[in-house]
């Protein structure tokens, strides 16, 4: 058994992650991470391998699925095809949910590109990347997710992290 308070923790692009379920864990079956993100964090859009589901337990989330833009709330659930190109953009000041993905394998990014947290908090502003555009890419790739080419219709003024390079777009 993982609770909140011993699973392993992760800073990575603005989150704080909590490995719940790793895919070592459930035979690779799938694994669940918990997130805490702070306000405009969010992927931009990149597809999966994996389904991956949400289940928001504080803070209202904007996520693009497809063609479809959906206002999430806590109490909701969130599905996400793989495959389907998506993005999602913490709206309220943060944001605290359940991540999880069919099957696993996405966990082990967290663990390669984040840094292990110091404390169960956000992490501290301008915590730069661990590894190269380049390393960051392949190891994103490796872990089921690819970056997409279309726009990121939840971040016009493009101010995203880049799936590509986990750095922030339009940043100079």
């Amino acid at each position: 058994m993982t609770g909140r308070n011993d699973a392993p923790a992760y800073w990575q692009v603005d989150i704080l992650w909590l490995i719940l379920a790793h895919g070592a864990q459930t035979g690779g079956i799938y694994s669940l991470m918990e997130e805490f993100c702070p306000r405009g964090s969010g992927p931009p859009s990149h597809t999966h391998a994996q389904d991956e589901a949400f289940y928001l337990l504080e803070g209202e989330i904007t996520f693009r699925a497809g063609d479809a833009t959906l206002q999430a709330k806590a109490g909701d659930f969130v599905t996400i095809p793989r495959g389907t190109v998506h993005s999602f953009r913490v709206d309220s000041e943060t944001a605290r949910l359940l991540n999880f993905y069919a099957p696993a394998g996405f966990e082990e990014s967290v663990v390669a590109l984040g840094t292990p947290a110091a404390t169960r908090t956000l992490p501290p502003p301008g915590l730069p990347m661990t590894k190269s555009p380049e390393e960051t890419l392949a190891i994103l790739r490796r872990c089921g997710m690819a970056p997409s080419e279309e726009p990121d219709a939840l971040r016009a003024e493009g101010k995203g992290r880049s799936a590509r390079t986990g750095r922030r777009e339009g940043a100079g």
